[in-house]
This record gives C-alpha cells, structure tokens and sequence, in this order.
C-alpha cells in the first residue's frame, strides 16, 4: 500500500484489511478517535508502537507524557507538527511492510 492509498483510506469508516496495530493505530488518529488508536498501541512495546504512543499523548496535549515516551525510544520531544509527525511515522511503517 502507499502513502497515498493509506491516507485516502482514512476517508472511510473503516481501516483497510490487513493493516499492522501500529498502521491502525495510525488510521485511527487520523480520524481523531484517539481512544481507539491508544487501546491498540498501548499494549505494544517495539519501537515503532512507543513512538506512536508518544505521538497520541502529543495528539491528546499531554506533552509530558508525551515527552516520556519518545524518552524511552531515544527521542526527543519532536518540534514538528502533528500532520508531520503522522506523515513521517505512516511513511515509516508502510516501508517497513
């Protein structure tokens, strides 16, 4: 799947068979349903996924916890946007697929 197709699939009501728990997480936020996208992200450890839980409590407007868990992925708390940081992480997964 491609960037394109990816975000293009965010205008449906539901993510795209197939997807990894971090791409769903990431389709999730997309569509603003935060929730959803943490419950699927929260029980996962590796890198990509502490990332990602790094970048929802940044969506949410919890910078410090935020800030916490790019810490643990050895990352600095990223002065990006958050359109950015959603590009950059769903660009990085679908090259990891």
């Amino acid at each position: 799947m491609t960037f394109d197709q990816f975000k293009e699939s965010t205008l449906q009501s539901n993510p795209p068979d197939g997807l990894s728990q971090p791409l769903q997480a990431m389709w999730w936020a997309a569509k603003d349903e935060w929730d959803t996208a943490h419950d699927l992200i929260q029980p996962l450890s590796d890198g990509h996924s502490i990332r990602i839980h790094g970048y929802l409590h940044r969506q949410e407007g919890d910078t410090g916890n935020a800030a916490y868990w790019y810490h643990r992925n050895g990352m600095a708390l990223p002065d990006n946007t958050l359109e950015e940081e959603w590009t950059e992480i769903v660009s990085i997964l679908l090259q990891a697929t």
